[in-house]
């Protein structure tokens, strides 16, 4: 039976050749999905883990409820003493004010280290400095300071001398000294980049630069642990564990950027759910149509394996040479599809690396065993079952009734009762298993990989269900629509009239398209599902795009001065810039029964919020009687709902507190309350609104620019968020590949199906042509027939697909994004068109050969 199975496959290349192409698609499909989702994963944890350079574990704050503010110097040493340590570095904020000319920068810093792999910052040229008198600078400082390695910069000190007699008092005196540019610094993964990159000074120097902003004690909120080498990691681990005070942890390096996504998505791993999702999908399509073209395919030669029954084969011959056969097509197809996947994916990647996108993206594709074996294993197995069941079909028929020609299949028989009774119960089943799925992921927490599993396994139920059922009622759609066509003329008479004549055939063509088009509707608003979501969550999470504080005082040296606003409307006439909003500050006492704090507060409108903010829903409640508390300035009875007395130099005010997440760390209320706090502010700090996010590098370096001879601090989340948003832009655009991918599929599963239909029909078709039908009329019958069939499908499959990516995204997203569902309607509209056109091409070469037969010859049993 091998060599007659060999035999069969080389005398049906072309057949083989038509399912092969799905099965590589299909498989290209679930091995892109695999490897596009490792690269986002990778790009997402490079970008958040580069502040922990190389170091093997990080010491950071879990519980700021119980841990100390700060680790000290003392501790921190001790962790170096720690067995297996090689290094400790802890981190120190420090900022710079730099200045060369007439321009001037502030600029954070960090320090060299004791060892290069904790060192987070790279040199592109030059060298890192040696002594406490010079700096390494970013390309983007220098030339802000018109500066070069081997040259000067001028640092300024505001240092502060307190007085002997008043143990209180005391004053800020100003100095400058000069720092030698040593080299110039890159921050390769962005460790840095919402404030404009960072200096680095020697150790010394920072501790310096420090005591000189009186902060006098050396403190340090996370501190970066570099093991010896051959150190086992976990017994450090715990060595180190033990050294550290409650509240803080010690994290891997990866944990730790596991931990810093996972709080930045509230506990949902976003990345996990969404790749999740979509790799389960593209196996269940991948499953779908593969089964669905080698079914035809195995059906077109019942005869044939009749015929060997009837020499001697037994069924178990049969069914064995039909398994072997697709065996081989399935492991030859798979590593080819694999290959593709793989080949587009690395393509994209070339093509990302060439774009300035903002972010590092990995060169290569990272081929795992799980990544390769998969897309060739489901292949396989796939191609390999779905030509077990019309093999086993094919051996139950007696032989001799197999080599007659075969009268269109009966439904209301017990084999079409059973057939409606499987349907129902998988779709019934299928939608209970998504409403449950619905109401699991709204509650959160650790359900979301729960209900997503349950989700994806109710859809492909009810999808099932719905393609088992479509023998039964999609041939009756596409009569009741061909009847309306049916006016247009004798072609589309009969056309319309074909689709009833066999159920089964119309139902398998029309449902080769209806996979592929529910797909892509579906993964199409979930794609745009997800972009509008999950840039509603980024809305809130970064608010205000860049902020701009003073960094110096006034002339009294009590508050800081005021931002000049002429420079202010320099950086208003900025490109890049949308609007500017201008914040005047006082310091307040905030006072609630027995709990009291100092805070900043901030006077901002509504109006002019909105007008800076990316959530403009922030400052709904704000009004002349209310106070907007961020989180982090509460304190004790100080929560939402309070009534808080909050007193200013010049007065005192009776204001309702709303916690709310609004920028910063400083309380905001209208202007009028801070008027009646302050009657001396002046506009110390300034929001600014970016017009496109993904200029944001240059338009940031633009702002600083603008304030070259003024210090201050530029900061905010513009980058942070650019870099976000270029993840999910990254990841959809992968997405828009598949969807290309997709459709594909969808049409080689057309175009299969319906040719062998066309090739089934030569005897009708040649009836047709004996009684007077002509060749242009039965190609025009077919070509409606096939465009009517295919169009039915793709309408059908947005419906479902609407459906599908709605119930989706909402499972997936619903728990750390507000699901507003978009319609892409032009992609829908594009989709509907194609799938026409994929109807008449599909019928061109088939009715052209079916209009070529004699009907002499055509009329003839094989």
């Amino acid at each position: 039976m091998i060599r007659i199975t060999l035999a069969q496959m080389r005398r049906s290349v072309g057949r083989l050749t038509a399912a092969g192409i799905a099965i590589v698609i299909g498989t290209a499909f679930v091995a892109a999905t695999l490897l596009a989702g490792d690269v986002l994963k990778r790009a997402s944890y490079d970008s958040v883990a580069a502040a922990y350079a190389d170091a093997t574990l990080a010491v950071v704050v879990t519980d700021p409820y119980s841990a100390p503010e700060s680790l000290t110097a003392e501790e921190v040493d001790a962790l170096g003493d720690v067995d297996g340590v090689q290094a400790v570095a802890g981190r120190q904020n420090a900022y710079l004010t730099l200045g060369s000319g007439t321009s001037q920068v502030f600029q954070p810093a960090i320090g060299v280290g004791p060892d290069p792999a904790l060192q987070p910052l790279t040199v592109t040229e030059g060298r890192f400095p040696g002594s406490a008198v010079e700096v390494a600078l970013p390309a983007s400082t220098l030339e802000l300071l018109n500066a070069s390695v081997g040259g000067t910069v001028e640092q300024q000190v505001e240092t502060f001398v307190p007085d002997p007699d008043d143990e209180d008092g005391g004053e800020w005196v100003s100095s400058t000294q000069d720092l030698t540019v040593t080299g110039v610094v890159d921050d390769p993964y962005g460790a840095f980049a919402t404030q404009g990159g960072a200096a680095v000074l020697t150790d010394e120097a920072l501790e310096e630069t420090l005591e000189h902003n009186n902060d006098s004690e050396k403190i340090f909120s996370t501190v970066l642990v570099l093991a010896e080498p051959g150190a086992d990691v976990a017994q450090v681990r715990a060595a180190v564990e033990a050294e550290v005070a409650d509240g803080y942890e010690v994290l891997t390096k990866d944990e730790a950027a596991a931990s810093a996504i996972s709080s930045l998505t509230s506990g949902a791993n976003v990345l996990t759910s969404v790749i999740l999702g979509f790799a389960a999908i593209s196996l269940l399509v991948a499953a779908l149509v593969i089964s669905n073209t080698f079914q035809v395919l195995v059906a077109q030669r019942t005869r044939v394996l009749a015929l060997l029954r009837c020499v001697g084969a037994t069924k178990a011959q049969l069914r064995a040479s039909v398994a072997l056969e697709a065996l081989i097509l399935g492991i030859v197809s798979s590593v080819a599809g694999f290959v593709l996947g793989a080949g587009l994916v690395q393509v994209a990647l070339v093509v990302v690396g060439r774009m300035d996108v903002g972010i590092p993206v990995p060169g290569t594709i990272a081929v795992t065993v799980a990544s390769l074996l998969w897309p060739v294993l489901i292949g396989t197995a796939v191609t390999v079952v779905a030509s077990l069941v019309p093999a086993r079909a094919a051996t139950r028929v007696a032989p001799l009734a197999a080599l007659r020609p075969a009268d269109a299949p009966a439904l209301t028989g017990r084999a079409g009762k059973l057939r409606g009774a499987a349907s129902l119960l998988l779709v019934v089943g299928g939608t209970v298993a998504l409403v449950g799925a619905l109401l699991l992921s709204r509650r959160g927490g650790g359900n979301v990989e729960i209900a997503l599993v349950i989700g994806i396994a109710g859809g492909a139920v009810s999808f099932v269900g719905i393609l088992l059922g479509a023998v039964f009622w999609l041939p009756g759609v596409v009569s009741r629509i061909g009847a309306v066509l049916a006016r247009s003329g004798v072609s589309a008479r009969l056309a319309a009239a074909n689709t009833g004549r066999n159920p089964r055939r119309t139902a398998a063509t029309s449902t080769a398209l209806l996979i592929g088009v529910t797909l892509v509707a579906m993964m199409s608003v979930g794609a745009a599902t997800a972009r509008t979501s999950l840039t509603g969550t980024l809305d809130d999470t970064y608010p205000v795009d860049v902020s701009i504080g003073s960094q110096t005082w006034d002339e009294t040296e009590e508050r800081n001065a005021a931002l000049p606003a002429a420079t202010l409307a320099e950086v208003d006439e900025l490109d890049g810039v949308a609007h500017v909003t201008r914040l005047e500050s006082t310091d307040a006492d905030l006072v609630v029964g027995e709990s009291e704090t100092t805070a900043t507060v901030r006077g901002v409108s509504a109006a002019d919020a909105a007008d800076a903010v990316r959530a403009s829903e922030l400052f709904s409640e704000l009004d002349d009687d209310t106070i907007l508390l961020p989180w982090n300035v509460g304190y004790g009875e100080i929560t939402d709902g309070a009534t808080v007395t909050v007193t200013g130099p010049d007065g005192e005010r009776e204001l309702t507190v709303r916690e709310v997440d609004v920028p910063g760390y400083a309380a905001l209320v209208t202007p009028a309350t801070l008027a009646a706090l302050d009657t001396s502010t002046v506009v110390d700090h300034a929001w600014v609104r970016l017009v496109d996010l993904d200029a944001t590098t240059d338009t940031v370096t633009d702002i600083r620019g603008v304030f070259s001879d003024t210090a201050v601090e530029i900061s905010g989340a513009a980058v942070e968020r650019a870099t976000m948003q270029e993840i999910i832009d990254t990841f959809l655009a992968v997405i828009v590949g598949l969807l290309a991918i997709a459709v594909i599929i969808a049409l080689i599963g057309v175009a299969n199906t319906l040719a062998l239909s066309v090739i089934e029909r030569r005897r009708e078709s040649a009836t047709l042509r004996a009684i007077g039908l002509s060749r242009r009329q039965l190609r025009a019958t077919l070509a409606v027939e096939g465009m009517l069939i295919a169009g039915v499908g793709a309408l059908l499959g947005v419906l479902l697909g609407l459906v599908y990516g709605w119930l989706g995204s909402v499972i997936a997203l619903g728990t750390f994004a507000d699901v507003t569902l978009t319609v892409p309607w032009r992609d829908l509209t594009l989709v509907l068109v194609v799938a026409l056109a994929a109807g008449l091409a599909a019928s061109v070469l088939p009715a052209r050969t079916a209009a070529r037969t004699s009907p002499v010859e055509a009329l003839a049993v094989e």
